[in-house]
């Protein structure tokens, strides 16, 4: 498993990179998975729903699921998030998982960088940073890949691969 993750401030187009990425990978017959890290609680159910109801019973866990897809809701009511390799050992095989938030995990990253959006870069600070996806031209020792060419980020993050041995690839 290809296992990178795509790094950057809040609002400077993680989602979107990710979003484009997927497809090219996609086109390459690669199957993808991806982890999104939320600094902030979410919820995917809505009140009177019978899973919400579940849940706000005390269920720890409630799956869902129907002909098209399913889904595991799992409460932590109190216990320590679960780390990384915790949540990767919960997919299912696939050929490229791509992890966006986790900025201090041990993984390869590419950095979305945005210099108008006005934050500080995470790669001098970052040692797992190895790439930095821009939209406009930035002084920067790693490579620097231009933020609307998926193709060439794909490319990127295949040929580093290779490069990458973690106890992380092995799941």
């Amino acid at each position: 498993m290809i296992i990178f993750g795509i790094a950057g401030w809040s609002g400077s187009g993680k989602t979107t990179l990710i979003e484009t990425l997927i497809p090219e990978f996609s086109a390459r017959g690669l199957s993808v998975s991806v982890i999104k890290h939320a600094h902030h609680g979410f919820d995917l159910d809505r009140p009177g729903k019978d899973s919400y109801r579940h849940r706000a019973a005390g269920a720890t866990q409630v799956l869902m699921l129907s002909g098209e897809r399913w889904v595991l809701m799992h409460e932590l009511r109190g216990a320590a998030e679960p780390t990384l390799e915790d949540q990767l050992r919960l997919l299912s095989p696939c050929d490229v998982v791509l992890i966006e938030g986790f900025k201090a995990a041990a993984v390869p990253k590419v950095e979305v960088h945005r210099p108008a959006h006005g934050k500080p870069p995470l790669w001098p600070d970052n040692p797992h940073v190895v790439a930095v996806a821009s939209n406009a031209p930035i002084e920067c020792p790693l490579p620097v890949l231009p933020l609307n060419d998926a193709a060439s980020i794909t490319d990127f993050i295949l040929s580093y691969v290779p490069r990458y041995e973690s106890k992380h690839a092995v799941v």
